[in-house]
């Protein structure tokens, strides 16, 4: 992080503010008589000038003000931006917006990505729980006919997998009982990763061999459970907002398409996310900080969502990530808080299944 004066960080966050609301080259004048900075409009160009030496700001064209870099940009954020929080008022009225009622998380992700693309006015991108991250709240196997079951598996966030299972013998009415009993015991409140790899590691033990029934159990569970791990899917509100304030002009429009391509393919975007899942708090990405070319021109606001409790977690492992994209000239604050609140509300409606 570039070491930076009082008089250098005052300058500078006075000159992102500016810019941030107006969209323009940023000159000495305006600095001194719309931001309180009692310097002469000389010195204001002399500390500009050595900012745009340090790479923090940018000269867009000759006699004109400064504008900041992505180098700027983060700079503000990480030390001079204030973000404020929400009153208590404020959360219920957006508690209240959010409010979708649907039982189904799926669709209560769409209503909430949709809320949030609106409150922001940008582009909003969720990365669905990843199924081997959800935690398994119950497993039961229901008898359909001889030789065949029905296996249910519930996770943590409401989603729900049934499987056909064949048996080659018979199973007592009584023993599929404890087989359910013993299975949601040894499972229930465990990673879906973690359930496979539970399974697979009482089947190997020589315990078991003693053990019929449980043994039955295991290979049962084994049958039931996803052979490998589905992808998660992105789900994707607001593409339309990222035209408003674009211009004619060709490179523009070519970033621009390069960026909806990545939002067709979803992939690289996916990967971003999934770093920030493993992360803790709101990640914030300027520009080629991304390491996604049609990014290189935006930003992206994220954080995960939806903290599991499985066993032998550490805490603030998420399940899934949300995030504003949106240009680097954006209202840093009130985003960040918005992202914020919004995976907080997400947590809380999976908490409560």
């Amino acid at each position: 992080m570039t070491d930076l004066n009082h008089r250098a960080r005052k300058i500078l966050g006075a000159i992102v503010q500016e810019y941030l609301q107006t969209g323009e080259a940023v000159g000495s004048r305006t600095i001194t008589r719309k931001h309180g900075i009692e310097l002469s409009p000389a010195t204001v160009r002399n500390v500009m000038s050595d900012l745009e030496d340090a790479g923090l700001l940018k000269q867009p064209h000759t006699s004109a003000g400064r504008v900041p870099t992505d180098h700027g940009l983060r700079y503000f954020v990480d030390s001079l931006l204030k973000v404020r929080s929400l009153s208590a008022k404020e959360r219920e009225e957006l508690s209240h917006r959010y409010q979708g009622g649907s039982s189904d998380l799926d669709s209560s992700l769409r209503e909430a990505s949709r809320v949030l693309a609106e409150l922001s006015s940008h582009t909003v991108v969720v990365v669905t729980p990843r199924p081997e991250s959800d935690v398994l709240e119950h497993l039961e196997f229901m008898r359909l006919r001889d030789g065949m079951l029905l296996a249910v598996l519930v996770a943590k966030s409401g989603h729900v997998q049934n499987k056909i299972v064949n048996t080659t013998d018979p199973i007592a009415e009584g023993d599929l009982e404890r087989i359910n009993n013993y299975l949601n015991s040894q499972l229930s409140g465990l990673r879906l990763e973690e359930v496979c790899a539970r399974v697979q590691l009482e089947l190997s033990s020589e315990r078991i061999k003693y053990h019929e029934l449980e043994k039955r159990a295991l290979e049962l569970s084994a049958q039931a459970l996803p052979p490998e791990a589905v992808s998660s899917s992105v789900i994707i509100e607001g593409q339309a907002r990222l035209l408003e304030g674009t211009s004619g002009d060709p490179s523009q429009m070519e970033n621009l398409k390069a960026l909806f391509r990545e939002l067709e393919q979803k992939r690289h975007l996916a990967d971003l996310l999934d770093r920030t899942a493993k992360a803790e708090g709101i990640q914030v990405f300027i520009g080629a900080e991304t390491n996604i070319q049609g990014l290189a021109d935006y930003t992206l606001v994220a954080t995960p969502y939806g903290v599991s409790q499985g066993e032998g977690e550490e805490p603030g492992q998420a399940l899934g990530t949300l995030g504003v994209i949106g240009p680097t000239r954006m209202n840093y604050s009130k985003v960040i808080t918005l992202v914020d609140f919004t995976a907080q509300f997400v947590s809380g409606l999976i908490a409560k299944r």
